[in-house]
């Protein structure tokens, strides 16, 4: 017997449509997120700020992404991704532009928080999104190909900023992001949809014999019991401090590796700002076949192997020193595993918890993030300020990433949770 419903799906699903708007919002965020890491030792110098200083403004952003993401989480499950995502870009848009004119370190972490409240649509929501647009056995390869949005951004940046400053100064960077935020603004608008039912279609490779039935609620459960249904959960804990510990790790390195080359070890600008470049195209490479593989041998598998690789390339980071061969190679395999990091996080939300309050838990594990994130930049900074070397905030990024790896261990398989 013929399906009358199949006869009426689109020769290009709209899952696809969604996952390319979305790529183009994590090119635009992570280029500001992680931008700042490249534009950073230009603003040390124009504005006469210390590392603990360019760390805490980094924090302010993180501070106000954590404090919202939860709440963005929450109304995503509520009210749909389409309302969310417009309305905090337009925050996002505004708070980099506003970057570009601070003047003192005050004004820096007040407009760089702002970013922070817009940049909370631009991760739980649209992790959740794609995860409700595509099947759980096709999950790991749609968030791969999403987040190599944000090794591009971060890649591009790394090429773009040196020029941008050259020409003009490195506040014009501020104001080319904020712009191409406001843009996807309208964007977003126009093509985005929250739920396939939006458009009368399942999920994309969704298929009635081989995917799981969707967990429902338990009989009973209410709205505002969402909460309390996660943090009982000890897989939620585990998970949780895994990835505040990984998370960490992986902001010492990424925010701090242009200030380490440039002044630490003694590169140009040019060279030093490169590395974002490399950092970069390794996380495309990372998110696009280790997203893949995860579908295969499963998000806590794949996660506890990809956090050990972290701790050894950071080992070899250490090492390499000058040696630009050495180093360029050892970002590049660490971008690999840093691309894939967030996006596997991230989809245990949907793997190990009911596809109902997948938003809310994504949200509450960015809270993990950015605490790993900010403890981070406050003691690399400040090490870096006393000793005038990355190098013991570099061992602590190894101690972190592998005890990240060991909790795994006690982690268990999603078919096996009660």
């Amino acid at each position: 017997m013929v399906d009358p419903y199949a006869e009426r799906q689109p020769v290009i699903h709209w899952a696809w449509v969604i996952l390319a708007v979305c790529f183009v919002n994590l090119f635009v965020n992570y280029s500001i997120r992680l931008g700042y890491g490249v534009v950073l030792p230009e603003m040390i110098r124009a504005m006469k700020l210390t590392r603990l200083e360019g760390g805490d403004i980094f924090n302010a952003y993180l501070f106000a992404y954590i404090c919202v993401s939860p709440f963005a989480g929450n109304l995503t499950d509520r009210l749909g991704a389409r309302r969310i995502v417009p309305l905090f870009g337009i925050v996002l848009g505004l708070g980099a532009l506003l970057m570009g004119t601070a003047t003192s370190f005050q004004q820096a972490c007040l407009f760089f928080a702002l970013t922070g409240v817009g940049a909370a649509s631009m991760w739980t929501p649209i992790i959740t999104l794609i995860q409700r647009w595509f099947s759980v056995k096709r999950r790991g390869m749609a968030l791969g190909i999403l987040s190599a949005g944000f090794g591009l951004g971060f890649a591009s940046m790394g090429k773009l900023f040196p020029v941008i400053v050259a020409r003009w100064n490195w506040r014009y960077c501020w104001y080319f992001l904020g712009i191409a935020a406001l843009v996807m603004v309208v964007v977003n608008i126009i093509l985005l949809r929250s739920r396939p039912e939006d458009r009368g279609l399942s999920p994309w490779g969704e298929s009635n014999l081989g995917d799981p039935a969707p967990r429902q609620a338990a009989p009973g459960t209410k709205e505002r019991g969402r909460y309390t249904e996660i943090v009982r959960a000890s897989r939620f804990w585990v998970i949780g401090f895994s990835y505040f510990l990984v998370a960490g790790a992986l902001y010492i390195i990424t925010t701090y590796m242009v200030d380490y080359a440039r002044y630490e070890l003694g590169l140009s600008y040019e060279r030093a700002s490169l590395l974002a470049t490399v950092h970069g195209l390794g996380q495309i490479v990372g998110v696009l076949c280790i997203g893949l593989i995860s579908d295969f041998i499963g998000r806590r598998l794949t996660i506890l192997l990809s956090n050990l690789f972290i701790s050894a390339t950071t080992v070899s980071i250490v090492a390499a020193g000058a040696n630009p061969a050495w180093l360029f190679a050892s970002i590049g395999v660490l971008g690999a595993f840093y691309g894939a990091t967030f996006p596997m996080y991230g989809a245990t939300g949907g793997d190990y918890f009911r596809k109902e309050i997948m938003g809310t838990v994504i949200g509450l594990f960015t809270f993990f993030y950015g605490c790993g994130a900010i403890v981070a930049h406050r003691v690399a900074g400040y090490i870096r300020d006393v000793t005038g070397s990355f190098t013991i905030p570099f061992v602590l990024a190894i101690a972190a990433s592998f005890l990240a790896a060991m909790l795994m261990i006690f982690v268990k398989q999603p078919a096996e949770k009660v």
